[in-house]
């Protein structure tokens, strides 16, 4: 784990810290620093090799100068995550209860037997499903075994699904998914109202004048929002909008804070997820680290009229060879915000290392 206090005399950019090893360059984290006060940069590595290290600070503005204090660098074993974890499920996922066993009159019965039986988890653990699961017998009975509480549908809700054709809505997929959750008793996160990469948009979209997109964006969010309001626990508003911009360059800078104050005013009962990747997965992706993820979500808040929407965190932790030092760094630099966080669509790249277990 790294830790350090950073200062810049200009501008607001962004500074890394990165170790030069035997084996080449490992940047551990970065934070957006500021003139005038300190900021901290908190992150973690794994090394490889053994030997000497060199530690630098870095930014690509050339001409700001940057001043570094109380720098730490502390070790960070699995085993030590391991009880961290254990000391904060024991406090914040567990609780002390105190059980008195009566007769019929209401007579307490000292010494008696008691068991404990758990039917259900109340720690959110899902897996995404697609429309296929509602004509394979076989997904269907595997899906059905396991643990889970909460789902959320690959594609049938996003608005390429649901709208491919201009003025043509059709949710019959995503509503018989949703009938299938009932029926497994399975809470439904809605996935997702808008997509921020130009590559998932339909066609019809990009003929569309900007005044025209924003009347279809509105539509859409107030479409599927409401049609599925009460029905889903939570919406990932505008998805990846750390990595792109497709609604900003057309609509402007405020799509996202506009897309998120409608949805709020669509259903503000249910937490509003900024989702987005490599926020705790990959430290040299410059677009979406923790810091960059928080001022993006405080740009949104900062909306007229979003002060108190309920907003949340949305990682979607797509690993190849987790960082567990930079993952936990990152966790705690999101945490502090004291926004709910998700992961959302966690997976693993195969490697040639993994366990895997019998079934």
């Amino acid at each position: 784990l790294t830790a350090a206090w950073v200062q810049v005399s200009q501008g607001n950019p962004s500074v890394a810290a990165v170790f030069k090893t035997s084996s080449g360059y490992v940047e551990a984290g970065t934070v957006i620093a500021k003139p005038g006060c300190w900021s901290m940069l908190k992150g973690g590595l794994t090394l490889e090799t053994s030997g000497e290290a060199s530690l630098f600070f870095q930014t690509q503005n050339s001409t700001a100068d940057v001043m570094v204090d109380s720098i730490s660098l502390q070790p960070f074993t699995p085993e030590e995550w391991k009880s961290h974890q254990d000391q904060t499920m024991d406090k914040v996922r567990k609780a002390k209860v105190r059980i008195q066993v009566v007769d019929k009159l209401g007579n307490s019965l000292p010494k008696a037997t008691v068991s404990v039986q758990q039917n259900a988890l109340t720690f959110p653990l899902g897996c995404a499903i697609n429309k296929n699961i509602l004509t394979n017998a076989a997904y269907e009975k595997w899906f059905a075994s396991r643990a889970f509480r909460v789902t959320t549908f690959e594609d049938e809700m996003k608005w390429y699904s649901t709208e491919p054709t201009r003025g043509h809505e059709d949710y019959s997929a995503a509503d018989a998914l949703l009938e299938f959750a009932k029926q497994h008793k399975l809470a439904v996160r809605g996935h997702n109202v808008l997509w921020d990469d130009p590559t998932y948009q339909q066609g019809w979209l990009n003929s569309l004048t900007p005044q025209q997109l924003s009347v279809a964006v509105d539509n859409r969010i107030h479409s599927v929002m409401s049609k599925y309001k009460g029905q889903v626990i939570a919406w990932d508003v505008m998805n990846e909008n750390l990595h792109f911009s497709y609604f900003e360059t057309k609509l402007g800078p405020n799509a996202s804070g506009h897309a998120y104050n409608l949805a709020s005013t669509t259903d503000g009962t249910i937490p509003l997820f900024m989702n987005e990747y490599n926020t705790i997965e990959e430290v040299t992706d410059p677009m979406s680290t923790p810091a960059k993820y928080l001022h993006k979500l405080r740009e949104i808040q900062a909306y007229s009229g979003n002060a108190d929407i309920k907003m949340a965190i949305g990682l979607e932790s797509h690993f190849v060879t987790p960082n567990i030092p930079y993952m936990r760094a990152s966790i705690d630099i999101l945490a502090a915000a004291g926004f709910p966080i998700w992961l959302t669509e966690v997976d693993v790249k195969q490697g040639p290392k993994q366990v895997r277990t019998p079934n």
